[in-house]
């Protein structure tokens, strides 16, 4: 028994795990139908600037940029303007030495992917992490596949080998977890405001008409 009180041990918080970025790219976005593109844009940023209030590691990484790709979603490179995303060849990440050193120099035994495509880029990582011991999470409202079925065969591929399923909006508030933290807290409802959809509306309207806050 788990005694009252105590969070349990799969659960993430901001300094358990580091967080990969993986081809969040215009071509890469092109041939994305699993997910509405405006909605798959929107969970990325929502994710990405949830990573960057917790202080979360955070790694972005791209293929072939220059020559075929394209640059990163702009709305992730602003939350972190002074990195570089790492361009690779490979389609598994987790192949890029450049990519595992940075994780292993993170020293987080937990590791967080969204990645397009799901079937490709999110797949080799999560699988090949896992086969190396670390607790896998994959994002799946922030990532995408060619087709419906081939990111939900994916993602039960790699849940079957081990992967958390999770979504951007619960990334967030699990990070977060309890409304008295006040550090995070107005970030966290600002980025729920511009990204949430019904969720941040209502938090809108509950602050303009009844003076609410969560943590009351």
């Amino acid at each position: 028994m788990v005694a009252a009180g105590e969070p349990g041990k799969g659960m993430l918080t901001p300094d358990n795990h580091s967080l990969i970025l993986i081809d969040h790219q215009p071509q890469m976005a092109f041939a994305t139908h699993s997910h509405d593109i405006v909605e798959l844009r929107n969970n990325v940023a929502g994710l990405a600037k949830a990573a960057k209030v917790f202080e979360v590691p955070t790694i972005l990484t791209t293929v072939a940029e220059k020559t075929f790709a394209g640059p990163i979603f702009p709305e992730v490179q602003a939350v972190f303007p002074d990195q570089k995303p790492i361009d690779r060849t490979t389609m598994n990440t987790w192949e890029d030495k450049r990519v595992t050193d940075l994780i292993e120099d993170y020293d987080r035994k937990k590791v967080v992917i969204a990645a397009l495509w799901t079937e490709v880029c999110g797949v080799g990582p999560a699988l090949s992490a896992i086969d190396e011991g670390y607790e896998v999470y994959f994002v799946t409202d922030a990532s995408g596949g060619v087709s419906k079925e081939a990111h939900d065969m994916a993602v039960q591929r790699m849940v079957q080998a081990g992967a958390q399923p999770i979504t951007w909006l619960q990334y967030m508030l699990e990070l977060q977890r309890d409304w008295a933290r006040t550090g995070t807290y107005k970030a966290v409802t600002d980025i729920a405001k511009e990204h949430g959809g019904g969720y941040g509306l209502g938090l809108i309207y509950a602050e303009d008409m009844f003076g609410a806050s969560e943590g009351q």
